[in-house]
């Protein structure tokens, strides 16, 4: 008598039985998402909870895309920068500069696109610097950009003379509308930070610049062993925030058609917290672009809670700042426990 399980040819058509389902690691390599993913979804039905009136009516939702993506944008770039062991606390100068750059072209040519690539070059050359000082001379990025943060914003306040501009004349042109206009309801800037996001999540996920970025993090010696030029590749790191900060203070700028030379001034703690909310741990090797993402929306919706629950504004500096260390913290402990 015999069987199918004897006969080779029948053997062979077996279908292969699927692998087990392994919770352990399916949690070790999606908790971090899933943890902000729940942060999200219980912080949410607290702000209904607490303000009904507020988060169930649909202009918030529309006010929160026109306003996060200004800070949001910058916060992506940000993520390597942090994942790749490094920071960069010039970005809200980086902000300003880069619309500097955008009035003097815009004034001299007339041209909204002219504009925009001198800004976003100004930015891009400004993060650039950044790298070249930590990578060429050896300084740690935070006191680099501490520095490089008050000679951007002190070369604003002397190249305009401390004055605002007004970006009027540019209301009416066409590019204006595809960066900052409306697609029915939906703001233009929102559609802009789901492209960079994509992008950046491509970056650091799908490409083997992004898999550099964490192991620089995880050991810069174990990185330079392995053949990784990590000198380019944190250049390059800080050139992507540099350049997408100009493009957050464009958008930012065009918005309300005025520039303020305390541009970006405004963004600095909601950036670091929606980083360090997102997951990102500030001894590099760990975060992920949703959760930043993700973290930006909590970020952004706090200010509007804070308001709608009957607080003062003054409680909206103390809870950022809250969130930033409580993040520092949990990483630190979870580090000394893994080892």
């Amino acid at each position: 008598m015999s069987s199918i399980i004897e006969n080779p040819e029948v053997k062979q058509d077996l279908p292969t039985p699927p692998a087990a389902f392994n919770l352990a690691k399916f949690l070790s390599t999606y908790g971090p998402q899933l943890g902000i993913i729940g942060v999200f979804v219980l912080g949410w039905l607290f702000f209904i909870v607490a303000a009904p009136e507020t988060f169930l009516s649909p202009q918030i939702y529309l006010a929160f895309m026109s306003t996060i993506p200004f800070f949001a944008i910058v916060a992506l770039p940000l993520t390597m920068a942090v994942i790749a062991g490094e920071m960069d606390l010039s970005f809200p100068s980086i902000m300003a500069i880069g619309m500097v750059a955008f009035i003097g072209v815009f004034k001299a040519t007339g041209s909204v696109l002219l504009a925009l690539l001198a800004g976003l070059v100004t930015g891009f050359l400004a993060g650039t610097l950044n790298g070249v000082i930590v990578v060429g001379i050896g300084i740690p990025s935070l006191v680099v950009t501490i520095g490089t943060q008050f000679f951007w914003r002190g070369a604003v306040l002397v190249l305009l003379g401390g004055k605002g501009n007004t970006l009027v004349e540019a209301k009416d042109s066409l590019l204006r509308e595809v960066l900052v206009g409306k697609i029915g309801i939906i703001p233009v800037q929102m559609i802009w930070l789901i492209i960079i996001a994509v992008c950046t999540w491509f970056l650091l996920n799908r490409h083997k610049f992004g898999a550099q970025i964490y192991v620089i993090g995880d050991n810069k010696n174990t990185a330079e062993l392995m053949g990784i030029n990590t000198k380019v590749t944190r250049m390059l790191v800080f050139a992507l925030v540099g350049m997408a900060a100009a493009f957050a203070g464009i958008l930012a700028s065009l918005h309300v058609s005025f520039f303020w030379p305390s541009l970006g001034d405004g963004y600095l703690l909601k950036t670091l917290a929606a980083v360090f909310l997102g997951g990102t741990s500030v001894f590099g090797g760990v975060g992920t672009i949703l959760g930043t993402f993700i973290g930006s929306f909590i970020i952004g919706a706090i200010e509007a809670a804070i308001v709608a629950v009957g607080l003062t504004g003054f409680w909206t500096q103390l809870i950022y700042g809250l969130i930033i260390i409580l993040s520092v913290s949990m990483h630190a402990i979870l580090r000394r426990r893994l080892g």
